[in-house]
């Protein structure tokens, strides 16, 4: 894996991605959670043909601007850059846009993670909160 890795991906506005629908607010609009959701699937896709069998990546930090209203119906697109690798730690810039403007920018960080000690480690909680 090395910097400079794109990741893109493109999608339709539906009312299932509403701010009403998903109760981020009461608007007809793409919501901001749908917009994290989007950056967070393109960024791991963008890299996963680079890890070894068994790892992953997880997010641990979005700093998103969300700068613009987009109606439902309008297509989203959301484009990535791996622009710092430091160990497990992948560092994106990240644009997204609607059909007329950049709706939204910002930085996603993700680290390289064992899939089997992670989840033995989230389901450990369980054991530990009875």
């Amino acid at each position: 894996m090395e910097i400079g890795i794109k990741g893109y991906q493109e999608i339709l506005v539906t009312p299932e991605k509403s701010a009403r629908k998903i109760k981020s607010g009461t608007l007809e609009v793409f919501a901001t959670p749908a917009m994290i959701a989007l950056v967070e699937e393109t960024a791991w896709k963008s890299v996963k043909d680079y890890l070894e069998p068994g790892q992953a990546t997880v997010g641990t930090l979005l700093n998103i601007s969300h700068l613009s209203p987009t109606p439902i119906g309008m297509k989203v697109r959301c484009e990535t850059l791996l622009t710092n690798l430091d160990g497990r730690r992948l560092i994106f810039e990240v644009n997204i846009y609607d059909e007329k403007d950049l709706i939204g920018k910002g930085v996603h960080e993700r680290f390289i993670i064992g899939e089997e000690k992670f989840q033995a480690k989230a389901n450990s909680k369980l054991s530990e909160s009875k």
